[in-house]
């Protein structure tokens, strides 16, 4: 669900956030209009209201693991972790993780990727939400949801800053809640 649909309809945050986004057009490749967070980060005020949201929300939600999936969920995970006294696990491509990992492929619209973890990041019954920064066609989402269900985690639910107007009206990925700040600028 977008947050404008959810008691925040009318919340300048939102627009501000929005505005702070720079679209490239035509980035990576023909055709796509890329969504630039980093002009978002450049913006204290719009990033510290994007964290402030995903916190007001998740604060009483008794959750324990944040997991940011590479690399722009590490870039707001770890803020949303801290303030709600949740450890922040950070969900990575192969190869990039030092320990023993467990791990979870999946399929892109170009391609194959794969997530991984550290095992025993995460505990069996601990409460988490995904945090990324937006959802195009839900690949990485849903097997980052199966990644923390295989070792037992119940999966809260999954943010985005950014979501595609494909997930309007959609409150659900794999059966879990998705929460979504702001539609791409064009």
């Amino acid at each position: 669900m977008f947050a404008g649909e959810n008691g925040l309809q009318g919340d300048p945050r939102l627009k501000a956030i929005s505005d702070a986004i720079r679209v490239v057009p035509h980035f990576p490749k023909p055709g796509i209009m890329f969504q630039d967070i980093t002009t978002l980060l450049l913006d204290h005020k719009a990033f510290k209201d994007t964290v402030d949201i995903f916190v007001d929300r998740y604060r009483d939600m008794d959750i324990s693991v944040v997991a940011g999936v590479e690399a722009r969920g590490f870039l707001f995970g770890p803020s949303i972790a801290l303030a709600i006294g949740a450890k922040f696990v950070p969900l990575r491509k192969p190869k990039k993780l030092p320990g023993e990992v467990i791990s979870e492929k999946y399929v892109l619209e170009y391609g194959n990727d794969c997530l991984e973890m550290h095992v025993g990041d995460v505990n069996h019954g601990e409460r988490a939400i995904i945090i990324d920064d937006l959802v195009a066609t839900g690949g990485t989402l849903s097997a980052a949801i199966t990644l923390l269900e295989r070792v037992g985690a119940e999966v809260v639910e999954c943010a985005c800053v950014i979501g595609l107007p494909e997930f309007k009206g959609k409150c659900r990925l794999n059966g879990k809640p998705l929460y979504i700040l702001v539609e791409p600028r064009q």
